[in-house]
């Protein structure tokens, strides 16, 4: 089986081309029979993921669009990953006329559903979805917002978690620390909601105090429109509160092996964040596949996995007393941590990227066997 898949893809640094990227390798785990190729989208500088890649989709024009769909249609199946911002045009409709074009089966994975969505926008989900032979949602909300807010064949709808790295790591045993750790990590920018993170540091009134690491580049779109703005914000916010030593920022890109160090390293992970329309973070999935805690505001995906308080606590957005309150109960109350741990680590199998892409192939052979 030859698969053919149109997303962003490293060296891309967002996180739809690192979904891609660990989709690609988990599919082709043990699988000696199955090729993966990559159309990508955007240029990128020469690196060592060139050679997964077999055409680039330089720009919105119909020709470009139209090589990017002559060279799928060379593959057995299609995987086309959607975001609104990936591709050119009005609310990225150039994928329209690449699916348009396609003859072979389509599979349309969704990253974004909006609840309100504008009407070009519902235009753009729609035609997608319905030219497409299968539809992946990595939610339930995602999938209940498809068929509440748009025209969607609910026969054609699959869920399938977002992945998380095979080797993950377990959740550290317990040991004495100099200061209990909180970690948020990934691509800054505004709407993360790291402020309402220092913001409560500063409220937190145990000891020893907690360290606050703040690991991860600025996203590539927010550095080429403002820079470091965010991040310099940041940085004298924790200053004015009083907090600068406790908060440490790990800026650049975060590779996985660093990534399973903090996460090691991690009593619990904060998820502040200010949207209310994120129906899939893998950064959420990462981080209950390694067992750690997590303290989350209640954007869609986390009021999903965590709404049960096993694994983690619900906060609102934008409530610096509530994470505050949150995030000392689970380093001070005693046995919480650990048993939100031990949840967490129970779902590790069904997420780790082996069992997701093991997923992805079924619907392959279904496709192809119908």
């Amino acid at each position: 089986m030859n698969v053919g898949l149109l997303s962003t893809y490293p060296p891309t640094q967002c996180g739809l081309a690192e979904f891609s990227s660990s989709l690609r390798e988990g599919l082709l785990a043990g699988q000696p029979g199955l090729q993966v190729d990559i159309v990508r989208i955007g240029h990128t500088a020469p690196s060592e993921h060139d050679e997964d890649v077999v055409h680039v989709l330089m720009s919105e024009s119909e020709a470009e669009s139209l090589d990017a769909a002559r060279v799928l249609n060379k593959f057995d199946v299609a995987i086309i990953q959607h975001e609104y911002g990936i591709y050119g045009g009005a609310d990225g409709d150039q994928v329209l006329d690449i699916v348009e074009a396609l003859h072979v089966p389509v599979v349309v994975v969704v990253h974004t559903v909006l609840a309100q969505p504008t009407p070009h926008q519902r235009f753009v989900l729609e035609v997608l979805t319905q030219s497409a032979d299968a539809v992946v949602t990595m939610s339930q909300t995602g999938r209940r917002r498809l068929l509440d807010y748009y025209r969607v064949d609910p026969r054609k709808l699959l869920l399938i978690p977002h992945g998380a790295p095979a080797s993950a790591p377990s959740r550290r045993a317990s040991a004495p620390r100099l200061r209990p750790v909180i970690l948020t990590w990934g691509l800054l920018g505004p709407g993360k909601g790291i402020e309402w993170g220092i913001k409560a540091l500063s409220a937190m009134d145990i000891r020893p105090q907690p360290t606050y690491v703040v690991a991860g580049q600025t996203h590539p779109k927010v550095a080429a429109r403002d820079g470091e703005r965010y991040r310099d914000s940041l940085i004298e916010r924790a200053e004015r509160q009083g907090i600068p030593h406790l908060v440490q920022f790990e800026p650049g890109f975060i590779s996985m092996e660093r990534l399973h160090v903090l996460l090691r390293e991690a009593d619990v992970v904060l998820l502040p964040y200010d949207s209310q329309e994120q129906v899939t973070s893998g950064v959420l999935t990462e981080a209950i596949a390694a067992g750690v805690p997590v303290v989350a505001t209640a954007f869609p995906h986390a009021v999903e996995l965590l709404a049960d308080d096993r694994g983690g606590l619900l906060v609102p957005q934008g409530d610096s007393a509530a994470i505050a309150t949150a995030l000392t109960r689970v380093i001070t109350e005693p046995g919480l941590a650990q048993e939100m741990s031990a949840h967490n680590a129970s779902l590790t199998t069904s997420v780790i990227w082996p069992a997701v892409a093991s997923q992805y192939r079924q619907l392959f052979d279904s496709l192809l066997s119908s």
